[in-house]
C-alpha cells in the first residue's frame, strides 16, 4: 500500500504480498474503499455512516458488525468472518512482533 499526499492509504489491492493489510492508520475512505474493493459497495456506505476508520474497525466485535452497522445479516456476517476478523489477527500478529 502507498501512502497518498492526504494522509489515506491505497487500499485497491485487499492482499499485499500474501498478505492482509494492516488497516491501523486507515481513515473513513479507506475502510470504505477496502470493502467496495471486496465486493461489499453497497455495505461499504454503513462504514461510511458510522465513521469506522481503521481504528475503529479493528477493534469492532461481531455484534457491532452484525447490529451495529444496520446491514443485511448474510453480508455482515461475512464481512466480519472473511474481513474484519482477519484483519484483526493479522494486525496483532503483525504488532506483537
Amino acid at each position: 500500500m502507498e501512502d497518498k499526499a492526504n494522509g489515506s492509504v491505497d487500499t485497491k489491492s485487499p492482499v499485499e504480498n500474501g498478505q492482509l493489510p494492516d488497516p491501523a492508520n486507515w481513515g473513513v475512505a479507506d475502510v470504505v474503499n477496502y470493502f467496495k474493493a471486496t465486493g461489499f459497495e453497497e455495505q461499504a456506505t454503513a462504514f461510511q455512516d458510522q465513521e469506522i476508520d481503521g481504528k475503529s474497525l479493528l477493534l469492532m466485535t461481531r455484534n457491532d458488525v452484525l447490529t451495529g452497522l444496520s446491514i443485511k445479516l448474510g453480508p455482515a456476517l461475512k464481512i466480519y468472518e472473511y474481513h474484519v476478523k482477519p484483519l484483526q489477527t493479522q494486525h496483532l500478529k503483525t504488532n506483537a512482533s
